[in-house]
C-alpha cells in the first residue's frame, strides 16, 4: 500500500523532529548570556561542543550533552588573547599558566623584541648564564623548535609568537651597533624567513632596548617586507614613549607603508607627566594612518605604572653593547662617574619601585622606592641607579609610575585598541614568590572587565569583549579562534559579569583574579568552578605563513 505524500512528508518530519531532540555532544553550556567577540548585542542560549571543537551555537533544548553546564546568570565568550606574553619563561617552569588562565586568557602570544628563536650556540650560552631563579635547559634552536617544546611539555593555554628583530640581530651581529651589511641582512631575512614558515605570527621589535634599538627603520622596513609575504603581522615597541612619542609613531607609520604589513604599538602610552599632552596627538597620527587605508592597531595593559628594567635609566652608550658590557663600563670609575652624570629620571625615584633583583642577599630590597634606598645609603639616587646593577649583576624588574589614569580610559575607548598583560602568567606559589612582579601579571584582563567596564563604564562589555577576542585575532589572521562560531576551535569563557575583580596590587601583586568560572581550551576544561583542573591541552598557534599540515 502507498503512503500519501502528506503522510510520507509527515513522517519525515517527524523522524527529523525525533533526531533532534536526541541530538548529543560532548559537552552543552546551558542558559548563557552569549557575547560571541563580534561586539554585537549578547543574546541568551547554548553552546555545544564536540572534542575541541563548536558544533552549535543558539537554543540548543532539544538537545543533550555528555557533561552539561548550567551558564545562568553568566556570560560565555571567546577565550581571551594576550596580545604581549612574557610567558615564554614562566610556562617552562608552570605549564599551567595560572595567573592567566584565571582571568581567562587561552592564548599567549610572546616575542616583544626578543623571542625564544633562532638561537645560536653563544645565545644559549648568554640565556644560561643570565637565568634569575627558573632555571631550564635549552634543548632547542630555531623558533618552531621552542613551541613545539612547550607543547610537548604541557601547557594549559595556547601559545603563539612573533620573532623578534633584536633575537635575529644577535644571532647576525651580536650587539653590534652598525648596520648590516649586505650579507648580514640577507641572513637576518633568511631567518625571518625561517621563523614565519615555522609559524611565527609576524616581525617584532622593541627599539627602546639592545640589540633590537640598533635597527634603523630601513633595515625593519626590510625584515617586516619578508613577514608580510607571509600574511604576517609587524608590532613594536616603539623607539620613544617620552618626548619623542610623536617621532617614534611616525617611524611605524613609515614601516607599516613601506613594507605594505599590518602593524601594531605595543602597550601604546605616553610616559612621563611632561608627556601626557603628547598622547592625544599621537591618537591623531594613528588615525589618520588609518584613514589613509593603513592597518594599524594599538594594544594595552590596564595600570598607570609600566615595568621593565631599571637600566633603562643609563644613558644609551652604556647599554649598547649588552649586559655584559654594560657591567664592564661600571667597573670603570671615569665611565661609572659619567653614568652618574648623565642619568636623567622621566619620573621621580619616589615613583619608581624595586620588585626583582638576581641576588638573593639583595631581595630584601623588593618593596621599596629607589628614592627610599638611596636615602637609606645616604647617596643620590642616580648613585643609587648604578650601585644597585653593579651588585645585583642584572638590570633589575623595577615598576615605574608614569602615566595618567584618564589617559587610560581615553585609549580603552579606541575602536582599534586590543589588550595585553606584558608580564608572564604566574602561580602563586613556589619559584615564583621569591620575587615581585606588576600586578598586571594577575589582574589585567579582570581589571578591563571589572574595573573599566562594570564600575567606570568606559567602553560596554560587549565592546570588551571584542577586544580580546575577535580585534586581536584577525589581525593576526588565526584561523577559527576568537569568536563563537560553529566549526570554531572551544576556546570558550564563563564568568560572572557582576564579580569579575583583579585583586592583585603593587604591595601584594600575587593573588589571583576571581569570577572567572570555567575556562575551556580546544574543548578541555581547564578552570571549574573557579579552580585549575591540571589539565594541559594548550596547542601551537601558528601564523598565516606556516607552511606545515
Amino acid at each position: 500500500m502507498k503512503l500519501k505524500p502528506i503522510v510520507l512528508a509527515l513522517l519525515v518530519i517527524g523522524l527529523f523532529i525525533s533526531c533532534e531532540h536526541h541530538k548529543s555532544y560532548d559537552l552543552v553550556i546551558r542558559n548563557g548570556i552569549i557575547m560571541d567577540g563580534s561586539g554585537e548585542p549578547s543574546f541568551k542560549g547554548d553552546i555545544a561542543i564536540n572534542a575541541d571543537t563548536i558544533a552549535a551555537v543558539g537554543d540548543l533544548k532539544n538537545a543533550a550533552g555528555s557533561l552539561e553546564i548550567d551558564a545562568i546568570g553568566l556570560t560565555v565568550a571567546p577565550g581571551f588573547i594576550n596580545m604581549l606574553s612574557w610567558a615564554n619563561v614562566s610556562l617552562i617552569e608552570d605549564g599551567r599558566s595560572q595567573g592567566d588562565i584565571r582571568q581567562g586568557v587561552t592564548l599567549e602570544v610572546m616575542g616583544e623584541g626578543h623571542s625564544m628563536g633562532p638561537l645560536n650556540e653563544a645565545m644559549k650560552l648568554e640565556m644560561k648564564e643570565t637565568q634569575q631563579n627558573i632555571n631550564y635547559e635549552i634543548n632547542w634552536s630555531t623558533l618552531g623548535e621552542y613551541m613545539e617544546f612547550l607543547e610537548k611539555k604541557g601547557v594549559s593555554t595556547n601559545i603563539a609568537s612573533f620573532v623578534g628583530n633584536g633575537t635575529l640581530r644577535e644571532y647576525v651581529m651580536n650587539y653590534e651597533t652598525r648596520p648590516p651589511d649586505t650579507a648580514e641582512l640577507e641572513k637576518m631575512k633568511e631567518l625571518t624567513k625561517q621563523a614565519m614558515e615555522e609559524g611565527a605570527v609576524g616581525l617584532s621589535t622593541s627599539l627602546i632596548y639592545v640589540p633590537s634599538g640598533h635597527a634603523k627603520t630601513e633595515e625593519i622596513i626590510e625584515l617586516a617586507k619578508v613577514a608580510a609575504d607571509y600574511g604576517g603581522m609587524y608590532v613594536s615597541h616603539i623607539r620613544d614613549e617620552e618626548e619623542n612619542l610623536l617621532e617614534a609613531v611616525q617611524e611605524l607609520i613609515t614601516i607599516s607603508k613601506e613594507a605594505g604589513v599590518r602593524s601594531e604599538i605595543y602597550h601604546f602610552k605616553a610616559s612621563g607627566t611632561a608627556n601626557w599632552h603628547l598622547l592625544d596627538s599621537a591618537i591623531q597620527l594613528v588615525d589618520n594612518a588609518r584613514k589613509q587605508g593603513l592597518p594599524i592597531t594599538t594594544d594595552m595593559y590596564m595600570y598607570n605604572a609600566s615595568s621593565t628594567g631599571l637600566n633603562i635609566l643609563l644613558p644609551s652608550w652604556a647599554k649598547e653593547g649588552g649586559h655584559s658590557k654594560t657591567m664592564e663600563l661600571i667597573s670603570q670609575s671615569a665611565k661609572r662617574r659619567q653614568m652618574i652624570q648623565e642619568i636623567k629620571f622621566h619620573v621621580p625615584p619616589e615613583k619608581i619601585l624595586l620588585v626583582g633583583f638576581r641576588n638573593k642577599q639583595m631581595r630584601h630590597l623588593i618593596g621599596k622606592t629607589l628614592a627610599e634606598i638611596a636615602k637609606e645609603r645616604n647617596i643620590t639616587a642616580a648613585e643609587a641607579v648604578v650601585d644597585l646593577i653593579q651588585e645585583d649583576d642584572s638590570r633589575i624588574q623595577v615598576v615605574y609610575f608614569s602615566m595618567s589614569e584618564e589617559n587610560i580610559k581615553k585609549k580603552l575607548a579606541l575602536p582599534y585598541m586590543a589588550i595585553c598583560s606584558d608580564a608572564g602568567s604566574y602561580t602563586t606559589e613556589g619559584v615564583f614568590l621569591e620575587q615581585s612582579t606588576h600586578p598586571r601579571a594577575y589582574g589585567s584582563f579582570a581589571r578591563l572587565l571589572g574595573h573599566f567596564v562594570r564600575d567606570e563604564k568606559v567602553i560596554p562589555l560587549e565592546e570588551a569583549i571584542y577586544k580580546l577576542t575577535s580585534l586581536p585575532a584577525n589581525n593576526l589572521k588565526l584561523k577559527h579562534r576568537g569568536a563563537l562560531k560553529e566549526g570554531y576551535y572551544a576556546d570558550i569563557v564563563v564568568f560572572d559579569a557582576n564579580t569579575i575583580k583583579d585583586n592583585a596590587t603593587f604591595a601584594k601583586p600575587h593573588q589571583y583574579a576571581t569570577g572567572m568560572k570555567h575556562v575551556f581550551v580546544n574543548g578541555t576544561q581547564v578552570l571549574k568552578d573557579g579552580e585549575h583542573t591540571g589539565a594541559f591541552p594548550g596547542r601551537v598557534v601558528r601564523g598565516p605563513g606556516w607552511t606545515g599540515n
